[in-house]
Formats: C-alpha cells, structure tokens, sequence
C-alpha cells in the first residue's frame, strides 16, 4: 500500500499555498518507491487497441508523434523516444494503487493515470497542461524544468503534440526514484529522462462550462425535461416588431434560470455526468453469473474491489435519499441505504463488515450482483 510521505509541509498546508497556485517538489513523497509496472507490461498494453498510446520521438530534427496501438518498437532505436499510456489504472491493479494516496482530492475532479517509459534523452518537449498533475518519479532519473504563469505562446511542433517556447525555470531539478513534483495548470515544463526511466502521473481535471453546459442540454434532452414554454399573459402592446426587448429578454434567461435552480435536475445531472470515465474499462464480465445469494455468500468469505476508473458518487443535495450514481447511472436504493451509498462510492474495497448492515436491502443487493456480473466490482482473491 502506497502511503504519501511530506515532510515539509501538511497536506492542509499543501492545499492552501500549493494547490492550482504554484508548483512544487515533494522529496521522497513515495519512500522506497519501486514501479508499479515494468516497461514490457507497459508496452504491452500498447499494443491493444483497447488502451490509448502514444509514441513522441524526433527524427531529423523534428519532433514526431504516433498513436498506438503499436505491433513494434524496434525501430526506434535506444535514445530521444517516449512511451505514453494513458489511464492505466483502469488495466493494472497494481497501478491503481497510486490513487488512493492523493484521495485528499474529492474523486470526481481524478482524471488517470499516465505512465511514460522514457529512454536517455526522450521527453515530450517543454509544454503546458490544463490539469493539475502529481509526477512520481519511478525507476531511473528525469530532469525537469518548470517556468512561472505568464503568456506563453504555444505553437504545434507536430499535429499532434502542442509545445511552448523556452522559458526561464523557476524550478529546475533532477527526480530521483520516489520524487514527486506537482505542477498546477498553466506552467510551462519540460522533461527530459537522464537514463531509461519510468514515470507515474496522477491527473486531476475539471471540466469546462462549455462541457458541462453541452452535457446538461444532452441530459434534459435524453430525460425530455424542460419542457414548459415562456408563457406571457397580459403583455403590453410591441412597437417593433425585430426587437427583442429587455422584457422578453428577462423572461429567456429565466426560462434557462429555471432550469439551473432545480437542484434536483442539476444534481442528478451532475452525478451522472461525472461519473462516467473517459476512458475504456478493463471490464471483466463473469462468464457464469451470481444470483443474490451467491454474491451474499461470497460477501462472507471475499472482499469486493472496484474496478480501476470506475467512477460512483453521491451528492449532497441527494445522498440523503440512498441516490447515487455509477458509470454514468443513477440508481436510487431509498432512505434506508444511505449508508450504503456512503460505503459504495468512499471505498475501494467492500467487504461483508461494512455494508452488513444494508445486506438485507434487496434492491441494494441486487444492484451490487449485477455490478459484479458486469465487472464493475470483482472478489479480491
């Protein structure tokens, strides 16, 4: 189990002068951090159309960029090339771990993990990123190089890879096994391996307005809600006819402000929109399914781990009657499992002690088997 380790500061502390505000490196933040996969397994799960990859090398001069699935790599040579897979917490349990220790970030803002192999020399060149990120050093040795806020021109060095140019450093340090540096939104940085190396990124992102405004018109829509028409008894006389006046402009944004202020609506919008992963699980269907009291009687013997990325949360506004939300779905088990709800969606790992108590809910257990016949949870061996 991976435990974060500060000995500079709090993690209160960390949040409050560190956290979207400046960047900083952790010594030793993991203590005998060894990696979480080798580069064979890592390079294997490139090869599968399934997970997505990405190769950064230059030739001639030029930075270059391809997208996996990959069959090979032996042309690439022993120097100035970069492995990069994205979300493989969703493929690796062992991997997944790295999660847990920076759960002092609620959930829903977790975006993956992305793991690069690096050979001497290999990097991605120097850029900017739109989420924060916690780089964990694993095997081997990386220089990075991290400049201040400001504005920065971007440029596409290739079609697929979006750079900056040079920058004055801020900080500028070699991670060793075990380091973690973060790196809040907006900073320029450049990293470049020193010798083979491996590194683990734990991202986290919001999403835009524009994404959130774009989903809750698919989800009104999908649901048939906001359906009521601006209704205007009694309105005065108009005077011109292409006018759209202050009048009739105060009823639109209400009409819209409607929508916004049902708290229901929006919260069932935001559990299920946030709750869905961007990227593909490694979901393991059980090829003969549990009933309901074959799950109970595993429950005894076995505890239930979540599935890397998937996502279940609760709101607030909702949780109080047992509503919550899983990969993408709502499900609402009624008062009496709020608890459950609480156990499901703050827990990796569900064992028979902690959701006693609602096992005899059986809206609650039937939900729970068929999430464990569809992968979503399955029994640690």
């Amino acid at each position: 189990m991976l435990t974060l380790n500060l000995a500079d500061f709090s993690l209160e502390h960390f949040l409050a002068h560190y956290w979207q505000q400046k960047p900083v490196v952790i010594r030793q933040g993991f203590e005998h951090f060894v990696d979480l996969i080798s580069p064979d397994e890592l390079a294997g799960l490139a090869c599968e159309a399934e997970v997505e990859s990405r190769l950064v090398y230059k030739k001639d001069g030029q930075w270059q960029a391809e997208v996996g699935p990959f069959a090979s790599y032996q042309h690439l040579g022993e120097r100035d090339w970069t492995l990069i897979v994205q979300a493989v917490d969703h493929w690796s349990p062992a991997v997944a771990q790295l999660v847990a220790p920076f759960s002092f970030i609620p959930k829903w803002r977790f975006d993956d993990v992305m793991i690069s192999y690096a050979t001497p020399g290999g990097g991605v060149g120097p850029h900017i990123d739109l989420y924060d990120v916690f780089i964990c050093q694993g095997s081997g040795r990386r220089r990075w190089r991290v400049g201040d806020l400001g504005n920065h021109r971007q440029f596409a060095a290739h079609a697929a890879l979006l750079h900056t140019d040079p920058f004055e450093a801020i900080i500028d340090v070699e991670l060793l096994p075990g380091d973690i540096l973060y790196i809040p939104p907006g900073f320029p940085h450049d990293g470049v391996s020193l010798e083979h190396s491996m590194s683990f990124s734990a991202g986290f992102r919001s999403k835009s307005g524009r994404d959130m405004l774009s989903g809750l018109a698919d989800y009104v829509i999908d649901k048939e809600l906001g359906n009521a028409l601006i209704s205007d008894p009694g309105r005065p006389l108009h005077q011109n006819q292409g006018q759209i006046d202050a009048s009739d402009f105060a009823r639109i944004r209400a009409q819209l402000q409607d929508i916004l202020d049902d708290d229901k609506l929006v919260a069932d919008f935001a559990g299920s929109f946030l709750s869905r992963s961007k990227c593909q699980l490694d979901l393991q269907t059980l090829d003969e399914p549990l009933d309901d009291s074959a799950l109970l009687a595993n429950l005894r013997q076995q505890a239930l781990i979540r599935t890397g990325g998937l996502r279940c949360f609760y709101l607030d506004q909702t949780v109080a009657q047992g509503i919550c939300h899983v990969a993408g779905e709502r499900f609402d088990f009624g008062p009496d499992c709020h608890g459950a709800v609480l156990a499901l969606c703050d827990h990796e790992s569900l064992d028979h002690a902690l959701l006693q108590r609602w096992l005899q809910q059986p809206e609650f257990v039937h939900a729970l088997t068929q999430w464990v016949n569809d992968g979503y949870w399955y029994f640690e061996e």
